[in-house]
């Protein structure tokens, strides 16, 4: 049964004669998508949907509104594209025509963000129940009394079935995801990806918190059983969801959080987790979601007359994907928040292979590989890209952050030199090799679990340590319980002047990469790059 709105979406300007279903719980939503033949259901429960054509971000089709409010608030780039104010007047005046036309649509009002004084409202406008579902998973779901006096802030319109004109909308191709700060507004049309939605509220968020003294962040963060907090900074693919579910630790979220002057707090209520591969074994807690009722698996493969489910096919996309509760897993923050962090973890996955599997930085360290972003960015996360490839996003999140990189980079270095943070750079991706060469695996989960207890609990401190004469930062020699084959990646070759030619290759990319920085960071960050050098060690 919906639930009446507190602000009619005619007071919007967003005038429909659809049947309008508002706030449904998740049951409803699951009913509603099975009725409209959105997906099946699974054998355990979940529900199983397809996308289609976009399986992960179309990050070339997104476009923020260039005017008086965010010209020169906004890092204009390749990442951050404008759009002109009468391009999305026209593409607004045809997503409301397209809204007319519907015979259904799902309203929900959310939350982004868990800390009340630093959370804004968002109103979410679905023609998929199934993207209503999710959405309503992802963001905090206020309660029913927040609901009756419920203002939205800040509006998302997702039509799938709309089609972009690039004359008249000024986008690139059919698919368009355009931000507009000043009307607060975001438009997503041509792509069922349900990402668009969640990933819109985080750039929401990365605009506005800075100016509150907010650390915004595309980490996961979790707490142990000391009571301090950890936070995992990394890109899709790096391991955020899967080393943060940890049964020994309490969850606080898997991918957004915030860092206020009292809290790390997550922006979310549910995880979107990848899916492919997944086995009981290595991620128990994130495979248990998927025998669970509640949880949307998106381009999962099924059988259709035996309902099971094979994460091992990637017929239907290498970034197959599934969101739940966050309370699906076990040892969740009962109100997504914590202390704040007394350890940051960079992650990344090296697809060079030149990285160690854990490295100890110094503040300035931390903010050059903060700035840096290097990671690979794993096939199917994003349109077009089908193997692993050297990337650099800086903030661990580029696409999102919408401001200056400088203006996180300094927000986080002020914190980290407030709590006395200790940090540390884990690379989850491949050891002994490139990503390209025959026979070369990932880095051992158990062995990076390893790492990462030992690091939190502070026992890794008291190991031997040595410099790594490219990057300058430290690595241990030797870690009871892992392989010490493995840590210094050098040694892990077995060609060791091939290494220092990909090293230095590496090194280069960096240097080059960090240039458009150098004019924002102090000296000390400037001193923490790796070093190129002609040099073959022995």
């Amino acid at each position: 049964m919906s639930t009446p709105l507190n602000i009619a979406l005619s007071q919007q300007g967003f005038g429909t004669n659809a049947e309008l279903h508002c706030n449904l719980g998740t049951a409803q939503l699951v009913e509603a998508a099975l009725a409209n033949k959105e997906g099946i259901m699974a054998k355990d429960g979940p529900l199983v949907v397809k996308t289609g054509l976009h399986t992960g971000r179309s990050a070339k089709d997104k476009y923020i509104v260039r005017d008086a409010e965010t010209e020169n608030s906004i890092w204009w780039g390749k990442t951050n594209v404008g759009m002109d104010p009468a391009h999305f007047a026209a593409l607004k005046e045809d997503f409301i025509a397209a809204l007319g036309g519907k015979d259904k649509l799902y309203v929900a009002d959310l939350f982004g963000g868990s800390q009340p004084e630093h959370r804004v409202n968002v109103r979410v406008i679905n023609e998929f129940a199934w993207h209503n579902l999710f959405i309503r998973t992802l963001l905090v779901r206020p309660t029913q009394h927040e609901l009756a006096g419920f203002v939205p802030e800040y509006t998302i319109i997702d039509l799938p079935s709309f089609r972009a004109d690039p004359t008249r909308h000024g986008c690139r191709s059919e698919t368009v995801v355009a931000v507009n700060f000043t009307e607060k507004l975001i438009l997503i049309g041509g792509t069922a990806y349900a990402g668009e939605m969640k990933k819109s509220v985080f750039g929401i968020l990365n605009y506005l918190l800075p100016v509150k003294g907010v650390m915004p962040m595309h980490c996961s963060a979790n707490i142990g059983a000391d009571g301090h907090t950890a936070v995992f900074f990394g890109l899709s693919g790096t391991g955020k969801t899967t080393l943060s579910a940890d049964a020994s630790r309490t969850l606080i979220g898997d991918d957004e959080h915030g860092w206020s002057d009292t809290a790390v707090f997550n922006f979310e209520g549910g995880c979107y987790a990848k899916m492919i591969r997944l086995s009981p074994e290595a991620e128990p807690e994130i495979f248990a979601t998927t025998k669970r009722f509640g949880t949307v698996l998106e381009n999962v493969v099924i059988d259709p007359e035996t309902r099971e489910l094979d994460f091992d096919d990637n017929s239907l996309a290498e970034n197959s994907r599934g969101s739940y509760p966050i309370e699906f897993i076990p040892n969740t923050s009962e109100k997504n928040m914590g202390p704040v962090p007394n350890t940051i973890i960079f992650l990344t996955a090296d697809a060079y292979g030149v990285l160690p599997p854990i490295a100890r930085l110094t503040p300035d360290q931390a903010m050059y590989h903060f700035l840096s972003g290097y990671t690979a960015r794993v096939a199917g996360t994003e349109i077009g890209v089908t193997e692993p490839e050297a990337t650099f996003s800086t903030c661990f999140g580029a696409p999102f952050m919408p401001r200056h990189p400088s203006i996180y980079g300094n927000l986080l270095k002020e914190r980290i030199a407030k709590g006395n943070v200790q940090c540390w750079l884990v690379n989850t991706g491949w050891t002994g090799g490139k990503a390209t060469m025959p026979g070369i695996n990932r880095m051992p989960i158990k062995a990076t679990r390893a790492l990462l207890n030992a690091a939190l609990d502070g026992s890794l401190n008291n190991a031997e340590f040595r410099m790594d004469p490219n990057f300058g930062f430290e690595f241990p020699v030797a870690v009871p319980g892992v392989d010490s084959g493995i840590l210094d990646p050098r040694a892990a070759w077995a060609d060791s002047a091939e290494y220092d030619v990909t090293a230095q290759k590496l090194v280069q990319q960096f240097i080059d990469n960090f240039a458009q920085f150098a004019d924002h960071v102090d000296e000390g960050v400037k001193q923490s790059a790796p070093k190129a050098a002609e040099r073959v060690r022995t």
